[in-house]
Order: structure tokens, then sequence, then C-alpha cells
């Protein structure tokens, strides 16, 4: 996203309104933050010692999805296009630092008892927005990117992908409209015999009937056949649509955030206890149909992650490495040493959005900020996957080219938590604000 530094709230010494100031006061509490010294933001409420509980889906705010905003007054204009971001983003991402209370300092103790105030406070801000006429999307991402209250997730996702329009008059209509579409595209091309179908459309057709049950295979629900049926139908439609693409291994994990999030507006609880007996068909119907416009939108934004050769993932990946050389040369070196190639462990983090990299419960949590950034996610995703690497920038220099390998195909993500998740969106962006306006830093 455009902008640089990020206003974490007015102080001596300078202005929020001053660029430089923001980047300065931005860069010392992230570096703060990574020492345990101090606590930009909401302090983080998790339950350390419950840390593989089954996430709640259920419709109520969860504190610890989200860190406060610090900034006030942000400008309000009209005319939003859904597909962009905005001009003072940066300043939009610089509240997203937190910290787990379980690990609190004294001096960050007094903080805890405000935190649902600060909850209640960003829960109103976020009613407030979605309660206009029409949503003015910069907020609405400035809100988002820190992480989305899950029972406004649906409504806000599908505003922030440009799939419901901004206008609240017209959403519902718009909305009938294009779940009706899709279940036209479902009876025109997966509600047919084999017959009228080519070869390749066969071929393609079972390639996404094998990989349905592979699709988050650690997560009970998405073992269930009803589930895996109408991701079959969604891949399969998208895939007929997009010809440039076509079905690619990989977009079967973009889906599951989606299939969740729509989900959640109907079952209540966490994902162990949904039913799909308790919904009816038009249910169904429906969520399979925001999924797969949802799904469109978002990689409208990348196609050529996923046509011939897939040259956005690989330029991506370039982009990696060389962001990782500059960071942190030791561990570019030793990488390169070893003769371990970036392409042997990126290509799927950019592949599947790092889906399969960290614990189910987290990825919604990740996708507000993905849906935040917009046109500019491509290269934030450059930024969180070199602070996703670095977690491990000690123990990767103590390894050889096959226990590399091993670590970066398992890593040990298991019980992470939001806390984990938030540090690795806080270097990220310190890393964006610090490097994205110096290109020539990062040429080879």
């Amino acid at each position: 996203m455009s902008g640089s530094g990020g206003g974490v709230g007015g102080g001596a010494g300078g202005s929020p309104n001053n660029t430089e100031w923001r980047f300065n006061q931005t860069l010392r509490n992230v570096q703060g933050m990574l020492k345990g010294r101090s606590f930009p933001g909401k302090v983080l409420l998790t339950r350390r010692s419950e840390p593989l509980s089954p996430p709640d889906y259920s419709p109520r705010f969860e504190s610890e999805h989200d860190g406060d905003e610090r900034k006030e007054g942000s400008q309000e204009g009209e005319g939003q296009t859904p597909g962009n971001s905005f001009d003072n983003a940066s300043a939009k991402k610089s509240n997203i630092l937190s910290t787990s209370s379980s690990n609190l300092l004294p001096d960050a103790q007094g903080l805890v008892s405000g935190a649902r105030a600060t909850d209640s406070a960003r829960i109103d801000k976020f009613t407030k927005e979605l309660s206009r006429p029409a949503v003015i999307l910069d907020n609405l991402r400035e809100l988002s990117w820190s992480g989305v209250p899950p029972y406004m997730r649906p409504n806000v996702w599908r505003l922030l992908l440009g799939y419901a329009p901004p206008n609240k008059d017209r959403r519902e209509g718009v909305l009938t409209r294009k779940r009706l579409e899709y279940v036209e595209c479902v009876s025109q091309y997966y509600d047919i015999p084999d017959s009228e179908r080519s070869d390749e459309e066969i071929t393609m057709l079972r390639q996404i009937a094998v990989d349905c049950p592979r699709t988050v295979p650690d997560v009970t629900f998405f073992q269930n056949p009803q589930i895996q049926k109408s991701l079959e139908r969604i891949l399969y439609t998208w895939a007929i649509r997009h010809p440039a693409s076509g079905y690619v291994q990989g977009i079967n994990d973009l889906v599951t955030p989606f299939l969740v999030v729509f989900l959640s507006e109907h079952l209540e609880g966490n994902m162990d206890s949904w039913s799909m007996d308790n919904l009816s068909a038009q249910d169904i119907s429906n969520i399979e149909a925001d999924c797969y416009w949802c799904l469109s939108k978002f990689l409208d934004g990348m196609q050529d992650h996923y046509t011939f050769a897939q040259p956005g993932i690989q330029r991506l990946v370039f982009r990696l490495k060389e962001l990782v050389r500059r960071i942190n040369e030791p561990v570019s070196k030793h990488i390169e040493e070893q003769g371990l190639e970036f392409l042997q462990f990126a290509f799927r983090w950019f592949n599947c959005l790092l889906i399969r990299e960290i614990p189910f419960h987290l990825v919604t949590r990740l996708w507000d900020t993905y849906l935040a950034e917009g046109d500019y996610l491509p290269d934030f995703l450059v930024y969180i996957s070199a602070s996703f690497l670095l977690t491990w920038s000690d123990k990767l220099q103590k390894l050889d080219f096959q226990e590399m390998v091993m670590f970066l195909q398992h890593l040990p993500t298991r019980t992470w938590a939001h806390h984990e998740l938030e540090m690795v969106l806080s270097r990220a962006y310190m890393w964006h604000t610090m490097f994205k306006s110096s290109p020539s830093h990062l040429a080879s």
C-alpha cells in the first residue's frame, strides 16, 4: 500500500501529520515491541493455556482478533472504487501491534483493564462505518487492516472485495442478482453429463475432485462430503469461466477462508460443532455464490499467479530473495551457501498465501489484512513472507541443506496464537515502510 509511515497517536516532539515523524515513531514502537519493552496499540488478550482450542465463529466479537487503532480523525473521501487502496495507507497499518496478556511487563499491566473498552470503541467504529448510506471504503480498509470482528467479517469482506456495493440501498439487489447468476453458471457448466464436456474439462474436474479431500486436511469440518461437493462446484465453475488459468492446485486452499466466513453467518459455535444439516438448500447456494464471486474478485488482482508457468509467483519469489538479502544478509548467505533455492519453499507460500503454513484458526485474521491491502497485496505479500521466514533466522543459520528443507516444510507453527501472527505483520509493515520507497536497495 502506498504512503510512508504510520501514525500511532500524537505526542510531544512531533506532529502526527509529519511523515518523517510518523515513520520514526512507528519504527521506535516496532523496535521496542520486538525487544518486549513497549506495547503500542491494544493489548492482545490470548488464552495461552489453550493454544489449540477450536476457533469459535459464533456471532460475537473476539478481542484477540484485532488490535486497536490509535489514529483518530481519518480523512473521509467519496467515490472510492472497491479494488483500489488509499494514499495514506501506512498510517492505517500502524495499529496492528499487540502482545499477549500472559507475558505483560509491569508497565503494561494497566492497559489490560482498558482492553474491553478498546474493543467496544473499535466495534463502534465498524458499526458507524457500516451503517452509512454509502460505506467509505478507505475508512473500512483502515479499520480492517488490524482485524475485523468475526461476526462482521461476511459483510466487511464482501464490501472490501467489491462484491457488495458501498451503497446500502443497492446492496441486497446486487447480491440477489449475483447469486442467481452463480446458480445459472452451475447449471450451465457443472450440472451436465461428461458427454457434454471436452476431454480437458473432464481431466480438470477429476483433478479438482482429487484435490478437494486434500484441502485443509487437519480441519475435520472440511472432510464433510457436502463441503467437498460445494468446494468442487465453486472451483470447477470458476475454472471454466477463467480459461486463461483454468484450475491450478492451490486455488482450492484459497476458497476455504471464504467458506468459513460465509458459513459463520448461518452456523454458531466452533467449527467442530457445525453441521451442514442445519442449512437449507438456499443457504448453501448463497454461501457458494458468495465464495465464488469473492474468489473471482480476489484473484482478479493476481491473475498471472495462476496462468501458465505462474510467472507472477516466480516474480514474488525473486523479490523475496532480494528482500531477505537486504534485511538479513547472514541468513541469505547461509541459504545460498547450502544450495537451497527460495523457489523450493517460497513457491508454496505464495501459491497458497501461507494458508498451509499457519494454524487454520489464524487464517481469517491474516486475510483481513490481505483484503484491506487491495491492489497492493502482491507487493505486501513479499514483506509478510520475509517476516515469516526470518521469524526463525537464528535457527536457519544452524541448519544444513537437508535440515533446512525439512524444517521449512514442517514449520513449528502449530501452537501459534494471534500474538505470533501480529508480530509477523508488525515486522512486515516496518520493512515495507523502510524499503518500499527505495527500490534500488533491493536491486541485484
